[in-house]
């Protein structure tokens, strides 16, 4: 192998991880808020991706109508929870109100936008609202009742939410794969190695998402307060922090996490109604290298998973997704050396 080879392998890497760095991100920031391994993360980023190549053709996404479905049934959640919980009729409508209108007001935006052939742009900013909105909507269907279970039963929860979204995805966008165009086709030669501008795009955005949410979460007192959930949730109610709006709002920023990225991740490769799984696994790969808990540590870990499936690719192309989802193997083993076991009698 040349060194040119090289160069080219170690910049598909770095960009490929670059997204898994995104998606590890997701992961560890679900996980550190809300105790929730969340395996659906990667559908995210086909929704994100698809959605934006339905709005190319003038059509109106099937993920729009999932929107307002999803709407109608938080909002019903929503109104019989308060309900119950106050006896009254108007603060439960109110609630129910809350609930259900950024996911009717992008639903409308999104009907009206689609036969107009806006930009690629816009397009991309519809795109990553709709799939913002589905982060709050989907904890408030399928995780909130159980936000203090234990992490096996809010997994059990994850698997099933990882089969419904991509059965519904095969339902809205077939079985046929969509590339999307690229944001900015100009090309940069360092040397012997060319960087599209995709790539680029995709460097800076990852970089600029993963410095601002390291800030949000290690330097705000906003983010320490969402932390504080995932430690004690009794204890964070009684100092004041809700519980419930911290997960609504961590499941949000997951959800743009994972839509930004299929964003990103369209014009470089065909993306299926299932690709999100494979991709989110590899972003599951590098959050578990960080213990579930580091956000430079799944960066570093999302960027190493990227050069050695690039190189893999190249070696061993046949076997380049083993070699990648073995390397939780030997994490998993070094975790659980250094760490004291339950139960373990000193």
């Amino acid at each position: 192998m040349d060194l040119t080879i090289a160069g080219v392998l170690t910049v598909d890497g770095l960009t490929n991880g670059a997204v898994y760095a995104l998606l590890g991100m997701g992961i560890v920031l679900l996980f550190s808020v809300t105790r929730i391994i969340f395996l659906p993360q990667g559908e995210f980023v086909a929704y994100g991706a698809l959605t934006l190549a339905i709005f190319q053709t003038g059509q109106v996404p099937g993920t729009v109508w999932l929107l307002f479905l999803l709407a109608t049934v938080a909002a019903l959640m929503e109104l019989v929870t308060v309900w119950r919980h106050r006896g009254s009729a108007a603060p439960a409508v109110r609630a129910a109100l809350l609930t259900s209108l950024p996911a009717i007001v992008v639903g409308l935006v999104a009907l009206w936008a689609a036969p107009h052939n806006f930009p690629l742009v816009v397009q991309a900013l519809l795109s990553l609202a709709i799939v913002t909105v589905y982060g709050p909507l989907i904890y408030r269907v399928a995780y909130q009742s159980l936000a203090g279970s234990s992490t096996l039963v809010l997994l059990i929860v994850s698997v099933g939410v990882h089969f419904a979204m991509i059965g519904l995805g095969l339902l809205f966008f077939g079985a046929e794969g969509f590339r999307n165009p690229s944001f900015w086709d100009a090309r940069l030669d360092l040397g012997p190695v060319s960087l599209s501008g995709q790539a680029l795009i995709i460097f800076l955005a990852s970089a600029a998402l993963i410095v601002l949410l390291w800030l949000f979460f290690e330097r705000s007192l906003y983010g320490k307060a969402l932390q504080a959930t995932a430690v004690n949730r009794l204890g964070a109610r009684l100092m004041g922090i809700s519980t419930t709006s911290a997960g609504q709002l961590t499941f949000a920023m997951a959800a743009l996490i994972g839509g930004l990225s299929g964003l990103l991740i369209g014009p470089t490769t065909t993306v299926f109604y299932d690709s999100g799984f494979l991709i989110g696994l590899k972003g599951f790969v590098a959050a578990v290298i960080a213990g579930l808990h580091s956000y430079p540590g799944a960066l570093l870990g999302a960027l190493g998973v990227g050069i050695i499936e690039s190189f893999g690719s190249f070696w061993a192309s046949a076997f380049k997704e083993v070699i990648v989802f073995t390397l939780v193997l030997p994490v998993l083993l070094w975790r659980s050396l250094r760490s004291p076991h339950a139960g373990e009698e000193h």
